[in-house]
């Protein structure tokens, strides 16, 4: 049995993206409709998938450049195991800065010290924010 047909106004629905988005991703050659009923492309179900895709590396930093090398026909992906590694890498390095800032935020807030210039902690974020190594340094 063949797969139900989407139209594009379902395919915003189930994904979340606007129908110019759709329209823009197939200027770019990122997906392909099946066919038109009327003006209204339609899309076969698969084109979820493969929006899932372009979501997901898009939330991962990776421009669409990148996104359409990685698709090189409507039917393949060809993921760039090295590149999705350096990205995780980078993510992972953005989560210890991130955590790092939680913990001087924290600090800062339930300071036991009525003035935080004369708390040597506080202080010390101070110094190493002046010499640019800020949150980092208390990670």
């Amino acid at each position: 049995m063949k797969a139900k047909i989407l139209d594009i106004a379902e395919v915003a629905e189930k994904t979340g993206l606007p129908p110019s988005t759709l329209r823009y991703y197939e200027k770019r050659g990122l997906i392909r409709p099946a066919g038109k009923n009327g003006l209204r492309r339609q899309y076969d179900p698969e084109v979820l998938e493969r929006l899932a895709f372009i979501t997901m590396a898009q939330n991962a930093q990776f421009s669409l450049k990148d996104v359409s090398s990685m698709m090189p026909t409507v039917k393949s992906i060809a993921l760039d195991r090295a590149a999705f590694s350096a990205k995780a890498r980078h993510v992972d390095q953005q989560i210890a800065e991130l955590q790092a800032l939680s913990k001087v935020l924290h600090h800062i807030a339930h300071c036991p010290h009525d003035d935080h210039f004369e708390c040597p902690k506080f202080r010390k974020l101070l110094d190493n924010t002046r010499r640019g190594t800020g949150a980092k340094a208390q990670a």
